[in-house]
């Protein structure tokens, strides 16, 4: 089974977009954003789904660590 993260993605006008995504969604995402000739639109995957990102309008993304914590 693939090692799934949530991953937000923040929007111009502030939406956010919370999904869970392998580990490497977040990586592509972020190569696609810093490459000058990327397309506009980036698919992302996630757990159940593939979503077509414009990536102009995107103003930052998140992604856990996985380090979470219960208790006190």
């Amino acid at each position: 089974m693939t090692d799934l993260r949530r991953l937000d993605v923040g929007f111009h006008g502030g939406q956010v977009l919370a999904v869970r995504s392998p580990l490497d969604a977040y990586d592509k995402l972020l190569k696609a954003l810093g490459d000058d000739k990327a397309k506009r639109w980036h698919t992302l995957e996630t757990d159940d789904s593939e979503i077509l990102v414009d990536l102009a309008q995107v103003v930052y993304i998140r992604r856990d660590s996985g380090n979470q914590k219960v208790g006190f």
